[in-house]
């Protein structure tokens, strides 16, 4: 997935830079399609990211409370996987709010919106 995303945005970015004529509009609707995708892949993933982070939590507390060192072995298991779930939803979330500005770009490109505020200068707010 990662790959994916990375590829998906240098093609979009890529496709904004150049000056070649295309079909904004249609552009713009393939655009919003894979940003829904992505929204849903994002979504699953912060379902689980919380669901994981509950477990370890819960697991702590009760290792804590019981004093089971059996427990040990499952909370180490539990931020293993919390780690990358992180990192992953980290980049799922940037990546889509990436997609909502060159969407945002795309129908600059054929409505003339967002004239008054540059793309450079809405960073820096």
């Amino acid at each position: 997935m990662k790959y994916r995303i990375k590829n998906y945005l240098k093609y979009i970015d890529d496709m904004l830079a150049s000056d070649e004529e295309r079909d904004w509009e249609l552009e713009a609707e393939l655009h919003l399609r894979q940003i829904a995708f992505f929204a849903h892949e994002r979504l699953v993933h912060l379902i689980v990211f919380v669901l994981v982070a509950i477990c370890t939590v819960m697991c702590i507390l009760a290792y804590v409370v019981a004093e089971q060192i059996i427990l040990l072995p499952l909370i180490i298991l539990l931020f293993v996987l919390l780690i990358p779930y992180c990192m992953h939803y980290y980049l799922l979330e940037n990546s889509v709010q990436k997609m909502y500005e060159q969407y945002d770009r795309m129908i600059n490109k054929y409505r003339g919106y967002f004239t008054n505020v540059s793309f450079q200068e809405k960073e820096k707010i």
